[in-house]
C-alpha cells in the first residue's frame, strides 16, 4: 500500500461505515436492499452527515470573511500607500503588510475554501469507493466496510436505468441512460457552484476595488471552479453525482441564508 493509500484509509472506511449504516436503516425500514434508490437515499444520508459536521467549519469560515469586509478599509490605504511603486522591494514590502495585517485580524483572502479543502478527503474517499465497486463486484470482493454482497448489490442497483456505479466516461449500461441524469447533475451542481461563488464574492468583497488583486482572485475562482467541477463529473459516476450535486446543493442554501 502506498502512503497516498494509507492517508486514505481511514476515510473510506468512514464514508463506507456511514454509507452502509443508512443503507441497513432504509433496508430494515422496508427498502430494497438491491435498490437503486435505496443506495441513493443512502448517499443522500451520507452527505448530510458530513455537512453537518461541517456547519463549525462554515461559521468560521463566515467570521473570517466578516473580518475580511471589515479590514477592507486598511487594505485601501495600504493599496494607495504603494500605488504607482512597481519595483520589487515595494511590492515584497506590500504584500507581508497584507499578509502582516490577515495575521493581525485573523482571517485570510483563502478563508472561503476551507471547508471544500476539509470535505475534500471524504470526496475522494467516496470516488475511490464507488469507483472500485465495479472491478471489486466481479472478483467477489468488498471495500471498506461495504461487503461482498453489498458491493453486488450496489453494482446492479441504478436509478432511472442510470447505474450508480457508470459515469459518462466509462460508460456501463444504456449510455443514454448514463447520459441524462449524469448531464443534469453536472449542470446543477455547475449552475451551484457558479451561484455559491457569487453571493460569497458579494459578501465578502464589498467595496472592493474592480481591479484588485483580490478582485482577480474572486473572478477567477467564480469562473474557474465551477468549470473545474463540470469537467470533472465526466470521470464522476452516477453516484459520486449524486453525492456531489446534494452537497453543493447544502452549500448554496447555506450561503443563501448568511447573505440574507
Amino acid at each position: 500500500m502506498d502512503f497516498f493509500s494509507a492517508v486514505m484509509e481511514p476515510f473510506r472506511w468512514l464514508v463506507s461505515v456511514i454509507l452502509v449504516a443508512f443503507h441497513d436503516g432504509l433496508a430494515a425500514a422496508g427498502m430494497a436492499a438491491a435498490g437503486g434508490w435505496t443506495w441513493t437515499l443512502a448517499i443522500i444520508g451520507l452527505v448530510l452527515v458530513i455537512r453537518a459536521a461541517l456547519i463549525p467549519v462554515f461559521l468560521a469560515q463566515v467570521r473570517a470573511q466578516r473580518r475580511m469586509r471589515l479590514l477592507q478599509p486598511k487594505l485601501k490605504e495600504l493599496q494607495a500607500r504603494y500605488k504607482g511603486r512597481t519595483d520589487q522591494a515595494s511590492r515584497q514590502a506590500m504584500s507581508q503588510e497584507q499578509m502582516a495585517l490577515y495575521k493581525k485580524h485573523g482571517t485570510n483572502p483563502l478563508s472561503a475554501c476551507l471547508p471544500l479543502l476539509i470535505q475534500a478527503p471524504f470526496f475522494l474517499a467516496l470516488f475511490q469507493v464507488l469507483s472500485g465497486i465495479s472491478s471489486a463486484a466481479p472478483q467477489g470482493q468488498g471495500i471498506g466496510a461495504l461487503g461482498r454482497d453489498q458491493v453486488v448489490q450496489f453494482d446492479s442497483a441504478s436509478v432511472f436505468g442510470a447505474p450508480l456505479s457508470a459515469s459518462l466516461l466509462h460508460g456501463g449500461g444504456d449510455p443514454a441512460a448514463v447520459a441524462v441524469p449524469a448531464v443534469v447533475m453536472i449542470l446543477v451542481m455547475i449552475a451551484c457552484q457558479f451561484l455559491t461563488q457569487k453571493l460569497g464574492a458579494a459578501r465578502s468583497m464589498a467595496g472592493q476595488d474592480s481591479d484588485s488583486p483580490l478582485m482577480r482572485q474572486q473572478r477567477f475562482i467564480l469562473v474557474g471552479l465551477p468549470l473545474l467541477f463540470g469537467a470533472g463529473g465526466i470521470f464522476f459516476p452516477i453516484g459520486v453525482l449524486v453525492y456531489w450535486t446534494v452537497s453543493n446543493l447544502w452549500t448554496l442554501g447555506q450561503q443563501f441564508l448568511v447573505s440574507r
